[in-house]
């Protein structure tokens, strides 16, 4: 593999997107968020009015979806969908789409194909661990539930949606739950993945910390 691969996973609202950008333009390489690719199958089953719990569908749904990454914007069949993806309803039901095997499967051959064609930084559950067991860094972000709950509380606040956060703790402790647990390529810590523990540090400390590894 010529291209430099650097895999950060951990769980949801460790951080990992907001870090994983900033280092991409550090180092002038792609971006790659892998969690929203499963997001957008979610929202495109809502969207379509597929029951989250009809596996066949969804799998059938996802072997027809076109997803990719241009510019840090994620591309669902030919539209933009930044905004779309991040709401409760999509991230309440993320992880039972996500944990469906032949789902996985399709993504990680996208994910795969993107690190084969560029250098890239990519974000997600199982890519130090699974999709990128060669990845050139590995790291692992995490943080208490409660301290996750609030900055995801914060930024959907901030994005004008009305949310409780008694409602989003609850939401990050089940998808900790069914992440964690699912049978396929689970959220586990990479052997040699670093971790870093984000909770009493700002997103600067963060970033510093895994690019004096990188240099």
């Amino acid at each position: 593999m010529n291209n430099l691969v650097i895999a950060v996973d951990g769980p949801a609202g460790a951080g990992k997107s907001t870090v994983a950008k900033i280092i991409a333009k550090k180092l002038n390489i792609n971006y790659i968020d892998t969690g929203a690719m499963y997001r957008a199958i979610t929202y495109k089953a809502i969207k379509e009015n597929i029951n989250i719990e009809d596996e066949k569908s969804l799998i059938e749904m996802a072997k027809n979806t076109q997803i990719d990454f241009k510019e840090n914007n994620i591309y669902l069949d030919g539209q933009i969908i930044n905004e779309e993806i991040r709401t409760l309803t999509v991230s309440s039901n993320v992880s039972k789409v996500a944990q469906i095997k032949e789902i996985r499967e399709i993504m990680v051959d996208l994910q795969r194909k993107m690190g084969q064609k560029y250098s890239v930084i990519m974000d997600g559950r199982d890519i130090g661990s699974y999709v990128f067991k060669d990845a050139d860094f590995k790291f692992y972000l995490t943080a208490g539930a409660n301290e996750r709950a609030n900055r995801r509380y914060k930024e959907l606040k901030e994005k004008g949606h009305d949310v409780k956060l008694d409602d989003i703790i609850k939401d990050i402790q089940n998808r900790d739950e069914i992440d964690s647990k699912r049978d396929f390529a689970p959220l586990v810590k990479a052997d040699d993945a670093i971790e870093i523990d984000t909770s009493n540090k700002n997103i600067d400390e963060v970033v510093n910390d895994i690019m004096k590894y990188i240099n």
